[in-house]
């Protein structure tokens, strides 16, 4: 039989048609994009409704809820649909957090009471319950419009013993740090997901590339670090904002037991209330073995001294293995976290020789960097895009009237070009000393009588008051720069055996009103025990009338304290906002030639004496 021939003309037709079509299916497929070494915003990305959403579980490599089985994080998945229908593999931005599944009320009687002696328990607090809240498969919907329309995958997880994770909150404990490492194991198809809690069926990456950032702020910034002090595969660059990078040093102060600004009487097991979200048929057994032994017989909230348990707890301890780029961000007057959690851990990670950044901001708790400088860290660490980010300066600083988008750049902090100043004391109570760069002749002894009843701010403002001791230098005539972290020594003798110790760097003539600004008045605090003079680990009664030298850092800082202004030094003994509030009459007798406040000034000795010479 003869076979009908098909015309040749029609085959080359279907043939250029089929290659027109795979050129125009080719064309139609969508990539991140880049410009000026930044993922763009691509239309493609952007719109919710292409986007694929889902959870899982994904398994750990620890039991911290005792049931005999290893832990699963619960995990959602936010990604664009090209993962699944053109098999385009993206990197992830992924955020954990105790907070997802929400946190219990701080009613009365939840903190504790921090009305009492030194040295003795508080009054025992009651202890509330979280109503988890949330409903699958979203855990949250943060970083999702930042990111993902750049062309990255969103990630979250709930920390273990929050949400529909198992396990117990330990509130800076292992866990924390190996569950969002075992996430990223699962990023990198080195560990097992599944589609249920306690399901066999498993769940696959498959859309990864197995490059990973890290984001958040406050606890949720912690976490990122937490992450990456595993030196886990695959976790190239981190973002903390404002987080808390030692527990001792968010709850305590050189040996003094100290709450974090807005929030007096807060402790790590009050935080542990605030986050226990997960399943409740676990949270009896999780209470007594966490919080009521754990935590209980290592926070010490009798000596305040650095022990085991804080030591534990301290990620300055874990960063050996850490491997991740580091972009951290902090806000100057930030005393809920304090400056000092952010540049403890970057000035390690910069002696290590990791890649590092530094931005800081002048105002209070939060604040991202500029998504400029986000989407340049990620991009060069995650996308691999050579931008040359890692050559840029390395310290970003907003200056006091400055927008917080517009950051001034320095090669490094602190100031290269600051160096020490130490200022002396001239007597003055109970009105106001003198602070001055050249030792005077001897000033002998002054003396404050305690009073918790008075805020720091009206302390400052007072013209005379027995209730603090404070000394001011002459008024600038010119701007002074402050660049660095300060440092007090103080030789003081108490009344009592115990004694808070408080010091405020204070910028005067104090200023009230709506238009004042967070950097009008106080420039710097720091707190300590003179119980602890000879170590933050050891504490030990005071002899009554005994002298003794207290020397400690004030926080980190970069200010530009105006001409006009003059520097004082205020020195006080229980702080009514952040320490706990013994019986007034405590007195603390000052030697004043014995004491002293060394500033680091940008421009040095020579900088300071031409501001402050009348």
């Amino acid at each position: 039989m003869l076979k009908k021939q098909f015309p040749l003309f029609l085959l080359i037709s279907f043939l250029l048609l089929g290659q027109f079509g795979l050129i125009a299916q080719m064309a139609e497929k969508v990539t991140p994009v880049f410009e000026n070494g930044q993922a763009q915003v691509v239309d493609a990305f952007a719109d919710p409704e292409n986007w694929i959403r889902h959870d899982l579980w994904v398994e750990t490599e620890f039991d911290s809820d005792g049931d005999g089985k290893l832990d699963r994080v619960h995990v959602d998945v936010t990604r664009p649909k090209q993962t699944e229908t053109e098999g385009l593999k993206l990197p992830v931005v992924y955020e954990s957090s105790p907070y997802f599944a929400g946190v219990a009320r701080l009613g009365e009687g939840t903190l504790w009471d921090v009305k009492h002696e030194l040295g003795e328990a508080g009054k025992p607090r009651t202890h509330p319950e979280v109503q988890r809240i949330g409903e699958r498969p979203i855990i949250s919907n943060s970083q999702i419009q930042t990111w993902l329309p750049r062309g990255y995958i969103v990630v979250h997880s709930s920390s273990p013993g929050t949400g529909l994770s198992d396990g117990a909150p330990t509130v800076g404990g292992d866990n924390e740090s190996l569950a969002p490492k075992a996430v990223i194991d699962w990023l990198c198809g080195r560990a097992k997901g599944y589609t249920e809690r306690n399901g066999n069926e498993e769940v696959k990456a498959y859309w990864s590339t197995g490059k990973v950032g890290m984001t958040g702020t406050s606890y949720n910034g912690t976490l990122p670090l937490a992450a990456a002090t595993t030196g886990v595969e695959g976790l190239e660059a981190i973002i903390p904002i404002a987080p808390n990078t030692s527990y001792y040093h968010y709850y305590r102060s050189n040996g003094l037991i100290r709450s974090p600004g807005g929030y007096l009487g807060e402790d790590i097991d009050v935080l542990y209330d605030f986050i226990h979200s997960g399943d409740e048929s676990k949270r009896a057994r999780n209470n007594k073995v966490v919080r009521d032994t754990e935590m209980k017989n290592g926070q010490d909230r009798i000596t305040g001294d650095y022990n085991d348990f804080w030591a534990g707890r301290d990620y300055l301890n874990d960063m050996k293995p850490m491997k991740a780029a580091l972009l951290m961000s902090h806000g100057f007057n930030d005393w809920n976290v304090m400056p000092e959690h952010s540049y403890r851990i970057y000035d390690k990670a910069r002696e290590m020789g990791l890649p590092v950044q530094i931005y800081y901001h002048q105002n209070g708790h939060g604040g991202p960097p500029p998504i400029e400088m986000m989407n340049r860290w990620f991009t060069r660490y995650l996308f691999g895009i050579e931008n040359g980010v890692e050559n840029d300066p390395k310290a970003w600083i907003v200056r006091e009237n400055d927008e917080r988008e517009k950051p001034t750049s320095y090669k490094d902090y602190p100031n290269p070009d600051a160096s020490d100043v130490t200022l002396f004391l001239t007597k003055g109570a109970p009105a106001r000393g003198g602070l001055t760069h050249s030792k005077p002749n001897k000033q002998g002894k002054e003396t404050l009588v305690d009073n918790y009843s008075f805020s720091g701010s009206a302390l400052a403002e007072a013209e005379f008051t027995n209730h603090r001791l404070i000394y001011i230098t002459p008024t600038l005539t010119e701007d002074v720069h402050i660049s660095g972290i300060p440092k007090v020594s103080v030789k003081l003798a108490s009344s009592k055996p115990a004694a808070n110790l408080s010091v405020w760097l204070v910028s005067l003539p104090w200023t009230e009103g709506r238009r004042t600004k967070i950097t009008d008045n106080i420039i710097n605090r720091g707190w300590a025990d003179p119980q602890n003079y000879r170590s933050i680990t050891e504490s030990e009664p005071l002899v009554p009338n005994k002298f003794y030298e207290v020397t400690f850092d004030l926080m980190p800082d970069d200010q530009i304290i105006p001409k006009g202004q003059q520097i004082g030094l205020m020195i006080f003994s229980s702080d009514r906002e952040f320490t706990l509030w013994p019986e007034p009459g405590t007195e603390l007798t000052i030697d004043l030639d014995a004491t002293t406040i060394t500033l680091p000034v940008v421009g040095g000795t020579d900088s300071f004496m031409q501001a402050t010479t009348e």
